[in-house]
């Protein structure tokens, strides 16, 4: 899996997400490439962005309970699988534009720097290892783009 908390790793999986066009075909699934992208930005705008509500603590002590391993460990999504209420993304959304934003947020990770990430409180996980940040990244964004070809 890229190490996408450092450059080399993110430049890998964003010369993948260059790969795309707004007429870029889903293998799988409902979503559109744009709605994908604008997907992927969830787990950033959790991150950064004060737009979504934190869990309350039972719904947290579930999510940490049941979703973290899944979420966090190195074994890859299936196809298909469920997604929590915060990441459908419904209507259309401008391709160029959630493209901007993703590449923005994996810019703004990398400068950080991958030792921000030890210990860093995740919205819904509590406090994360950088290895269990970098394997939620790399782990959504690859399911992501193999789901669109790329």
């Amino acid at each position: 899996m890229e190490n996408v908390l450092i450059p080399s790793g993110a430049n890998v999986m964003i010369s993948r997400i260059n790969k795309l066009t707004p007429a870029t075909q889903a293998n799988w699934g409902k979503m559109k490439v744009a709605q994908m992208l604008a997907h992927c930005c969830v787990t950033y705008e959790m991150l950064f962005d004060d737009i979504h509500p934190k869990p309350n603590a039972i719904k947290k002590f579930f999510i940490k309970l049941f979703i973290k391993g899944v979420v966090v460990g190195p074994k890859p999504y299936k196809k298909n699988s469920p997604t929590a209420p915060e990441f459908k993304i419904a209507g259309e959304k401008d391709f160029e534009k959630e493209k901007s934003r993703l590449i923005a947020y994996m810019a703004k990770v990398t400068a950080l720097g991958e030792n921000h990430f030890e210990g860093l409180e995740s919205h819904s996980f509590g406090p994360l290892t950088k290895t269990e940040w970098n394997t939620m990244f790399a782990k959504h964004l690859d399911h992501h783009l193999t789901q669109f070809g790329v």
